[in-house]
Parts: structure tokens; C-alpha cells; sequence
């Protein structure tokens, strides 16, 4: 993102009241305006073909389409739009599922210190971004330490960054089949077994970078 470029965002809330609060949380920031708000999933969709934002503020819980469904079918067409889910459950599976579709964040709407300015710009940069609530629970059923090399523990950063394995093998001069060797014996270690509950697992362990 070039410097002194705003950030594009589009409200998703099917309570008018929620989406002006948002709205108010980030008129204040210089380098974010929000250029949308959306009543529904289906709305979402429309709107985000036709402003094509940089971020999409999405709500789980909607009426006609949820959120889960409206990022999955935004993200087909535009995989260059960043969407941060919020919801009000924190549970495993609903991080899981979100990761899954490519959101690049899953925050607690919930949550007493909301700082959804913070969160927006680091999607922007292509961090994944999760709730710090939720990187305190416990970790995935049948995981383990890690016991990760040096090596290893890069691999897994630019998993988690959202890069596929011939970035990956750019990025650090290796081949893509020695990248996916990593990447099998990351998720053998580690006893997890989907590049979805890997995400996850690295984030709530800190295995990985979290600014």
C-alpha cells in the first residue's frame, strides 16, 4: 500500500446503530475512511463489487446471508479484499471456519477495548489479525509443544501470512517441494492436520509473529 493512501472500508452490520458507532471509531483515523455500510450479507456482496474496498468490517450474524457465507463469495471474486470478521462467540470452530473462507482476522465484537482502527490497518499490511482474547485459550484437541527448527518456524510465519508454497519458495530461495516437506513435517509435529487449524493454532501459541 502506497504511503499516504488511505484505507478503503466497508461497514458490514445489520444494526444501523452498530455500524455508526464503527463509523465514529474511525472517522477519527487520518489513514482510514470508510466509504460503505452494509445492511446484510447479500448487500455486502453487491457493494463490495461495486466499491471494491481495501477492508471489509464484517458482522457473523446476519439476516439472509450470514457473514461466514457473504466473505466466502466476496473473496472468490475479489481475493484482494481483506474482510475481518467480528463476532460474539469466540469458539474454536468459528475461528476455524472463518480462516477457511480467507478472512484475514476474527475479532470478539464483545470486547471491552475494541480497536478496530489497529486491526483494519495491520489487514491492510497482510498480517492476519486475532482477537488477543482469543490467542490466550487453550490450543487445538491433539496438539502438541512445538519442537520446531529455525527453519521451520519461518515456513510456518508465511503460512500464516497467507503465502502459498511457490511464495514461500521465493521468498527464502528454497524449492517448492522442499517447502512442502516443511510444511508436512510443521503439521506432523505439531499433530494438526488442516492448513486452517494450523493458522489457528499458531496464532493462540504465538508461534508466530503477532505485533
Amino acid at each position: 500500500m502506497s504511503r499516504g493512501k488511505k484505507i478503503t472500508v466497508l461497514l458490514v452490520d445489520d444494526h444501523v446503530l452498530v455500524r455508526r458507532g464503527f463509523r465514529r471509531l474511525l472517522e477519527d483515523e487520518a489513514r482510514i475512511s470508510v466509504i460503505g455500510e452494509a445492511g446484510d450479507g447479500v448487500e455486502a456482496i453487491k457493494m463490495a463489487g461495486t466499491l471494491k474496498p481495501r477492508v471489509v468490517l464484517m458482522v457473523w450474524v446476519m439476516p439472509k446471508l450470514n457473514g461466514l457465507l457473504a466473505t466466502k463469495r466476496i473473496l472468490q471474486v475479489h481475493p484482494e479484499i481483506a474482510v475481518v470478521i467480528l463476532s460474539m462467540h469466540s469458539e474454536d470452530s468459528l475461528v476455524r471456519q472463518a480462516v477457511e473462507v480467507g478472512a484475514r482476522g476474527f475479532i470478539l465484537k464483545n470486547a471491552a477495548e475494541l480497536d478496530l482502527a489497529s486491526a483494519i490497518t495491520r489487514v491492510a499490511a497482510g498480517e492476519f489479525v486475532l482477537d488477543p482474547q482469543l490467542s490466550q485459550q487453550t490450543a487445538p484437541k491433539n496438539a502438541r509443544n512445538s519442537g520446531l527448527s529455525p527453519r521451520e518456524r519461518e515456513v510456518l510465519q508465511l503460512v500464516v501470512d497467507g503465502k502459498t508454497n511457490k511464495e514461500i519458495a521465493a521468498r527464502l530461495g528454497l524449492s517448492k517441494n522442499t517447502v512442502s516437506t516443511h510444511r508436512t513435517n510443521i503439521m506432523r509435529e505439531l499433530g494438526i492436520h488442516k492448513t486452517a487449524e494450523l493458522v489457528v493454532y499458531a496464532l493462540r501459541k504465538r508461534l508466530v509473529n503477532i505485533p
